[in-house]
């Protein structure tokens, strides 16, 4: 895609450090992060959405109450408010990166970008109403959700990005196969969605791909000719 003269980002839920290695494995300077709450272009940060402190405030009261555990996540790190809980263990062994450190001060004094809250379905209507115009809350796990600035998307981090590089979101191409990609998919001129995706996502897109196991980057890539 380089060498063809193409600019390659990552555009992902997760944080920073969380594909640090895939960036160094790919060489790949740029992305979109936090679900667009932390951007980088180049190396270098271009735009940045943190939640408010006040807000960080009510919601940890507001999740103490409810006995839902928290973990703040800032640009360099987590930390988790609640130490070996089960629920935190269980959806964060599952994207395959370290546990977070016990520190329910930790969003104090560090910009956090995106939190996750443990609770399970149903559960989050209770933040939903509390937070209404002032955050948003997607289930990425049967016990766990992202807590965001509200508004906040990859879409909205694309925008940046875009405006930062001085090119048409009608040359854009993104690919995605899961519910926090949808905003994403149809904002770029051209939305891909992989074959494994849900019929939602799917209808999202532009185009469908094969499933990610069966090479499906690759072969989207040639489908629309950028390979």
């Amino acid at each position: 895609m380089k060498r063809a003269g193409h600019e390659v980002a990552i555009a992902t839920g997760r944080g920073p450090f969380m594909f640090e290695w895939l960036r160094d494995e790919l060489g790949i300077d740029s992305f979109v992060s936090y679900n667009g709450q932390y951007v980088v272009r180049g190396g270098e940060v271009v735009a940045t959405n943190p939640i408010k402190r006040e807000l960080l405030d009510r919601l940890t009261e507001e999740a103490a109450r409810n006995g839902h555990p928290i973990v703040y996540m800032s640009s360099e790190t987590m930390k988790s408010n609640t130490d070996g809980h089960e629920r935190i263990e269980k959806s964060i062994t599952e994207l395959k990166v370290k546990l977070p450190e016990h520190d329910p001060e930790f969003y104090i004094g560090q910009e956090i970008y995106q939190c996750l809250l443990f609770c399970t379905y149903g559960e989050e209507g209770i933040y939903k109403d509390a937070f209404r115009g002032e955050l948003d809350f997607i289930r990425w796990h049967q016990f766990s959700t992202d807590v965001l600035p509200l508004g906040g998307s990859k879409a909205a981090g694309i925008e940046a990005f875009i405006r930062h590089a001085g090119v048409r979101r009608e040359d854009v191409y993104a690919f995605g196969d899961a519910l926090n990609d949808i905003e994403m998919l149809q904002y770029v001129g051209n939305g891909i969605a992989m074959g494994n995706a849900i019929d939602s996502v799917k209808a999202a897109a532009k185009y469908v791909t094969r499933d990610v196991d069966d090479d499906g980057i690759r072969y989207g890539l040639r489908m629309v000719g950028l390979l």
